[in-house]
């Protein structure tokens, strides 16, 4: 061998995979993270990211999440946050294997401005890197509490017609199952099961 390292204290494995992260949110560490989930997304983390997020904002953090990531032995993850393309490109560029979560949330960001801008702006990445040996996609619908049933449905039909994955966070906390049963008559779940999500495309995160 041209090199020998000697590990004896060691064990080699392959690479882990990191199932859900924001990985741009690395520059968001410590930021109001005593507080209840719907505290911190709606007084501290959404306002933040509107003034602060960008394409530079993202390449920034996911380039740092790439090197921490490596250090703990994580050679892939599932990302779920805004400006894939950027996600994407800078995945790419470290060689990183990454699926890059498309986007849809019931409001106006930085990556898109209403309903039909979420879905083109989702297909144009999804276009740009359905080839990719490293890059791969799905679509993100954020949350229960945060997407609609129209847009529900519409990542349904599109999963379906693409036959990629769908990812997205549910039955996080208390309060989000007992707002579901308040407002739509049934938990977030079955909710999803009545839109045809719960199915082997399903990504379902934090799932407490």
């Amino acid at each position: 061998a041209a090199q020998v390292v000697s590990r004896p204290e060691a064990a080699l494995i392959p690479g882990l995979v990191n199932a859900h992260v924001h990985n741009p949110m690395t520059l968001l560490r410590g930021v109001a993270d005593d507080l209840p989930l719907k505290v911190w997304l709606q007084e501290h983390i959404w306002p933040i990211e509107a003034a602060v997020m960008g394409p530079e904002f993202v390449a920034d953090g996911v380039t740092l999440a790439i090197a921490e990531m490596l250090r703990g032995g994580t050679t892939c993850c599932n990302e779920n946050y805004f400006f894939p393309d950027v996600q994407a490109a800078t995945y790419k560029r470290h060689g990183f294997r990454a699926r890059v979560g498309l986007p849809v949330i019931d409001f106006p960001t930085a990556w898109a401005r209403s309903d039909d801008e979420y879905f083109d702006r989702a297909g144009e990445v999804y276009d740009s890197w359905r080839d990719d040996a490293l890059i791969t996609t799905a679509f993100a619908p954020h949350a229960p509490y945060t997407v609609n049933n129209a847009n529900f449905e519409r990542v349904r039909m599109l999963a379906d017609q693409l036959d990629v994955p769908v990812h997205l966070h549910l039955h996080e906390t208390a309060q989000e199952v007992a707002q579901s049963q308040e407002k739509q008559g049934q938990r977030p779940i079955a909710r999803l099961a009545r839109l045809g999500l719960v199915n082997d495309r399903l990504i379902a995160v934090h799932m407490t």
